[in-house]
């Protein structure tokens, strides 16, 4: 695998799904780990929809210590919703990344036609509310709540990640954000229909400072919103200094995560990204958000 995918020596994975979950997963966290450090990556990210990873990534790390593995909350129902005092106690115990709402987000329900999270054939629905979650008041006011979740990851200075909040919903959300002193925002798989991000606002959010996911998955069979060329050239616009590469994979039915990310890199390199960029947004920009440079 090393010889095969050169870009992920080093690299890091900021996005990637792992067992256990509800979901339907190709590996565990120990299966995608062995696979991180047999080809030679210096650390990924677990996220769940469902679940903490924050408690599950600090038991791996320790018998992991050559791989920075780290966790985070998304504030889906399941894990408590828009709570301050779930974000106060993630980031004690070590979330490096706290992610806004994403199966339960309103705008997920409404890509997904009010549809329940996709657990699987004979899965029944979690008890979850129709209308999904918002960060935003009747008054599109940012709600007080995130207010104080954006106080308490600032005086961390751990990672905001967009999850699948509305463009919108995102613009409000940095402005907010960076008014609170949030200096490391993640806004997540901008070419992804679930959430997708117009190229302007885009361009305007990294001018701003954010760093912008650059997804495997938005161009993989299960949703073809974009291509790996289009993203080539979207990375060139933006800039090498503000994208990070993930592939936001897990799901049973496709490649395990390592290979998925080795793939992506190297169809990046033969779409005309240089290497050195490639490389930059593998290792310096996910040591940056992650605090380990």
């Amino acid at each position: 695998m090393k010889t095969t995918y050169p870009f992920l020596q080093g690299g890091f994975e900021l996005h990637v799904h792992s067992a256990p979950s509800l979901f339907p997963r190709v590996q565990n966290d120990w299966e995608l780990l062995e696979d991180a450090r047999e080809a030679g990556m210096a650390g990924v990210v677990i996220k769940s929809h469902e679940a903490q990873t924050y408690d599950r990534a600090s038991i791996v790390q320790a018998k992991t210590p050559d791989l920075a593995v780290r966790g985070g909350v998304a504030l889906n129902e399941s894990n408590g919703g828009l709570s301050p005092a779930v974000v106060d106690m993630a980031l004690r115990l070590g979330a490096a990344v706290i992610w806004m709402p994403t199966t339960s987000a309103a705008q997920h329900k409404h890509y997904y036609n009010q549809g329940a999270m996709q657990l699987g054939p004979g899965a029944r629905p979690l008890a979850e509310s129709d209308e999904g979650l918002t960060i935003l008041d009747e008054h599109d006011r940012v709600k007080p709540e995130v207010y104080t979740i954006l106080e308490l990851i600032a005086q961390q200075d751990a990672v905001l990640a967009t999850g699948h909040l509305s463009f919108h919903e995102v613009e409000r959300l940095v402005e907010a954000a960076q008014g609170k002193g949030v200096k490391k925002i993640l806004i997540q798989h901008t070419d992804l229909g679930i959430a997708r991000v117009p190229k302007d606002l885009e361009a305007t959010l990294v001018k701003k400072g954010c760093w912008v996911e650059k997804c495997y998955l938005a161009a993989s069979p299960d949703f073809q919103d974009t291509t790996v060329e289009a993203m080539a050239a979207s990375i060139q616009d933006l800039g090498r200094d503000n994208c990070v590469l993930v592939t936001d994979y897990g799901q049973a039915h496709n490649l395990p995560p390592v290979k998925a990310l080795g793939e992506f890199t190297n169809a990046l390199h033969t779409a005309g990204v240089p290497e050195q960029d490639i490389e930059h947004m593998m290792k310096h920009n996910p040591r940056h958000l992650l605090g380990l440079s």
